[in-house]
């Protein structure tokens, strides 16, 4: 009984989103106040991008980190956790899987860099999750809500544009509105964002949902201003080449959850995902020698991240 909806502790938390916004009208305003933002388009300096299945938390004393964000969210929701006395932050990419752990550890997480700061609420932020035609958003949207619902701390839904609140028609189809967000970790905004700089490690990084890992990855050690990476591990993928020979239509089909709307970097980044599989076969071996994380650190001269070599 901690889930706080527009200001009222809640005994049930909602099913779905129609019933979130039927008994509370005011994340309909919330949403459009969203939208009516305009769109940024966020290069690499200063960026702590968050993968699917990924989350980061940092803070606005964080010298090593400006914006926090993620994108290419369709059936997946952006999930924000920010203490209002601090300023910390957390942000993961939900696509259903590890939810319940991974919302755990973000709020203590956020909790943790919040002390010594004034006090102040725990509040959530949901994006993306748009009206997709098999309700594989309102599945992911239950499973997070279900989650901060069962959590001991009071937290405040200040932010759900999802379902309905994120569909438009474009033609006789569904598709997002939103498809990424930006957290700027010094004023705490958020913005509407695309990333055309993924990275580092994209492929590695997707490799990892690509190959079925459920747990979400905690990808930013705050203490050391470090991005951080693995280690983990996979079996090898047997029909690589099957796979990369089928045209950009096939793997767009069978391999989305919402082929209609994916962004068109889709099909070539999945190329490029499976064709590192099928070269790092063992990653164990051939990218975390001696079971180490790849670290990287932001570079003074350029803001991009570099990898600290051995």
């Amino acid at each position: 009984m901690v889930l706080v909806l527009n200001g009222v502790l809640q005994d049930d938390c909602p099913m779905n989103t129609n019933s979130l916004f039927l008994q509370h009208p005011v994340y309909r305003d919330y949403a459009q106040q969203l939208h009516s933002i305009q769109a940024k388009s966020v290069g690499p300096v200063g960026l702590l991008y968050v993968g699917q299945r990924e989350w980061a938390a940092s803070a606005p004393h964080d010298k090593h980190v400006n914006i926090i964000g993620a994108d290419d969210a369709t059936t997946c929701i952006i999930v924000v956790v920010r203490h209002s006395g601090s300023g910390a932050v957390a942000l993961a990419h939900f696509d259903g899987s590890g939810v319940d752990e991974a919302v755990g550890t973000m709020v203590t997480r956020v909790q943790e860099l919040a002390v010594g700061y004034p006090e102040g609420r725990i509040e959530l932020q949901l994006i993306g999750g748009y009206r997709d035609v098999n309700n594989y958003g309102e599945e992911v949207f239950f499973s997070i809500m279900q989650s901060f619902h069962n959590h001991h701390l009071e937290i405040d839904l200040t932010q759900a544009c999802v379902g309905d609140l994120n569909t438009m028609m474009r033609g006789e189809i569904n598709c997002p509105i939103i498809y990424g967000v930006g957290v700027n970790i010094k004023t705490g905004e958020i913005f509407p964002a695309t990333f055309p700089d993924r990275g580092p490690d994209r492929e590695l990084r997707d490799a990892r949902i690509f190959m079925g890992a459920q747990s979400v990855l905690d990808v930013y050690d705050s203490s050391l201003g470090m991005l951080r990476i693995g280690p983990f591990n996979y079996d090898p993928l047997r029909g690589a080449d099957l796979w990369l020979s089928q045209t950009d239509e096939f793997l767009l089909q069978h391999l989305s959850s919402s082929p209609d709307v994916e962004p068109p970097h889709f099909a070539p980044q999945t190329r490029a995902t499976i064709k590192f599989i099928q070269e790092n076969q063992f990653p164990a071996v051939t990218v975390f020698r001696d079971n180490r994380p790849r670290y990287f650190r932001r570079d003074d001269a350029t803001g991009c991240w570099v990898l600290i070599q051995d």
